[in-house]
């Protein structure tokens, strides 16, 4: 009885089997007939492209047959075999610069069906902005270097209208535009850069310097107060933002500030002046003389050490 079971599970799985692989034979030559697709292959002004390589593919298989064909001298060529149903016909040049694709049904009974194919000539490859601005940023340095800093600017005003997504090009007019002592217009073009890279050092630093151009002291703190001062390569803004509030009576923030410049740029002897400064505000001159004496050793022909010994007399005189 047990046999029987077994011998008959047996029968039902290789009939099974029988049955999938007559289906999957059957599915095999379904791509195949006595139907078809003739037709031309040819270029954009209408001439036959010889040696292109044609082929159909039936639509919905997942390893469809695939029928080949290569065009003649006249740009002609013939799929053969072919059976009813939707095939998708591609055609290529025999060296890879172009390719169609074109679907076409072949109804029962149809025994030829016209397919004809054209290769557009492939698009030019777009221009890469990067060379065309790379090449006219150097002419506009050059100009700015000369002090020519309003030719400099309509470079890239230029520019800007050729590829108004590059946002870079609105950095370098509020550069020129600082140049120009024109920070207002500056600070338009900077607002475009800030909105696509807010986190930007840089572009935070040439805000604070142009706010305070603009005679915003207080806006351009609070810019500078949202950067992480180890980032910053040039000190110059930030020495202005503590020379302002040296001009203010703060004399505490203006120390603060220039105590971790010393730290970060520890060979830029003219914080030590600056830093002394705000000590004789604050009214601690041992710090103040200290910091004066330091300067003036580093740095004795600097435009500030004139200065910084006159300083220094008033402080011994006291």
């Amino acid at each position: 009885m047990r046999f029987f079971r077994v011998f008959s599970a047996v029968v039902a799985m290789v009939a099974m089997m029988l049955v999938m692989t007559m289906a999957a034979g059957a599915a095999a030559q379904s791509s195949r007939g006595s139907q078809r697709v003739t037709g031309k292959v040819l270029d954009e002004a209408g001439k036959p492209i010889v040696g292109a390589q044609v082929s159909a593919a039936k639509k919905g298989e997942l390893k469809p047959d695939v029928f080949t064909a290569t065009t003649n001298d006249k740009g002609e060529y013939s799929l053969n075999g072919l059976a009813a149903g939707d095939w998708v016909i591609e055609a290529k040049k025999k060296d890879g610069t172009g390719a169609a694709q074109v679907g076409a049904s072949l109804m029962e009974g149809e025994r030829t069906k016209n397919v004809d194919l054209t290769i557009a000539k492939p698009a030019p490859a777009a221009p890469d902005p990067s060379i065309e601005i790379g090449e006219e940023d150097k002419r506009a340095v050059g100009l700015a270097q000369a002090d020519k800093f309003a030719e400099a600017r309509k470079v890239y005003e230029d520019l800007l209208v050729k590829y108004p997504t590059v946002y870079g090009l609105h950095l370098r007019l509020a550069t020129m535009y600082a140049a120009e002592k024109n920070p207002q217009k500056g600070l338009e073009h900077l607002k475009i850069a800030l909105e696509k890279e807010p986190e930007n050092v840089d572009f935070k630093v040439l805000q604070a310097e142009l706010m305070m151009e603009a005679d915003d002291a207080e806006g351009a703190k609070a810019v500078l107060n949202t950067v992480d001062i180890t980032q910053i390569k040039d000190p110059r803004v930030l020495v202005n933002s503590a020379i302002s509030d040296i001009n203010s009576g703060k004399a505490d923030e203006a120390i603060a500030l220039l105590t971790k410049l010393i730290a970060q740029f520890p060979t830029d002897a003219s914080l030590l002046y600056y830093r002394g400064r705000a000590y004789i505000v604050a009214t601690k001159l041992p710090e103040a003389k200290a910091d004066l004496e330091k300067f003036v050793a580093a740095a004795p022909t600097s435009p500030q050490a004139a200065d910084a010994k006159r300083l220094l007399e008033q402080l011994t005189k006291k």
